[in-house]
């Protein structure tokens, strides 16, 4: 049976604090000997996850900006399949709603808001960089939004509550991460890892679906799939979530994350870490 991992990165695979894979790159190498799909299934933009999966030598599907889109490399299923566009030698399945009509509504409903709000598209990638973290390259990167807005909402918890239902009013849909609240379609992780899920069931016949998240935008993707794993917020326990079978990890970041995949390599019937090292 064949495992496929889709997998967060903010928090999980990368340091929370550092955005640093370092600490997931040994299990990273583990899942590819072993031949295990690694899908990124992040509020990351597309710019932005290319960098990793280049630094990880990672070929696989991996989804955008909260399911906004797929997009899987030319030639990896061996079939044809329906897609929107190509791009950069990628087959693009777009799910979300383009970024240019999200954001004339989103100005539409701040002006009516007592909240500080401010999106990614509002500010210079140094003023991203600052408040986020991230290096001056990556902000540049995690501004090219095509399916989301990145909001940091300030203001009285009645008002930010407003503010949101006025976003679900206007047919938009949203989420929050440790950081930011993100502004979207009607597009989820979820459904983007469902269809995913069915192109590599048709290309490998019964296979066995990891999913690894830390936060309540991960819950789409973790109820699709067969094994849901939750990492730990860096603020400390866990996002509350009722799932079948979820399973709580301790550990923050790369060290939750590597130990939470090397405590199912006897299920997966994987060879272990020994073995590989070997």
């Amino acid at each position: 049976m064949r495992s496929i991992l889709f997998t967060d990165l903010d928090g999980t695979l990368l340091d929370p604090y550092t955005y640093s894979y370092q600490g997931s790159l040994e299990t990273v190498r583990l899942l590819q000997e072993n031949k295990v799909p690694i899908i990124f299934c992040s509020a990351k933009t597309r710019t932005e996850q290319q960098v990793y999966r280049e630094a990880l030598g990672i070929t696989d599907p991996f989804i955008v900006e909260e399911g906004g889109a797929i997009l899987i490399p030319r030639g990896y299923f061996p079939f044809d399949f329906e897609y929107h566009r190509r791009i950069r030698g990628y087959a693009l399945i777009e799910l979300g709603l383009p970024y240019a009509q999200i954001v004339p509504i989103l100005n539409r409903i701040k002006e009516n808001s007592p909240c500080r709000i401010v999106g990614f598209g509002d500010l210079q990638a140094e003023e991203v960089a600052r408040d986020s973290g991230l290096s001056l390259r990556m902000a540049r990167l995690a501004k090219k939004r095509e399916y989301t807005e990145t909001l940091k909402i300030e203001g009285p918890e009645e008002e930010v509550r407003r503010f949101l239902q006025r976003v679900e009013e206007e047919g938009l849909s949203w989420t929050k991460g440790e950081r930011y609240y993100r502004v979207k379609g009607k597009s989820s992780k979820g459904e983007a890892a469902g269809i995913l899920l069915g192109l590599f069931q048709k290309a490998f016949g019964e296979i066995k679906s990891i999913a690894i998240g830390n936060s309540l935008n991960d819950r789409s993707l973790l109820e699709v799939v067969d094994i849901p794993l939750l990492l730990q917020k860096p603020s400390g326990g866990w996002e509350k979530m009722e799932l079948p079978g979820l399973h709580l990890i301790q550990g923050l970041g790369p060290t939750g994350w590597s130990g939470a995949i090397k405590s199912l390599w006897p299920r997966l019937k994987l060879n272990s870490p020994a073995d590989a090292a070997a």
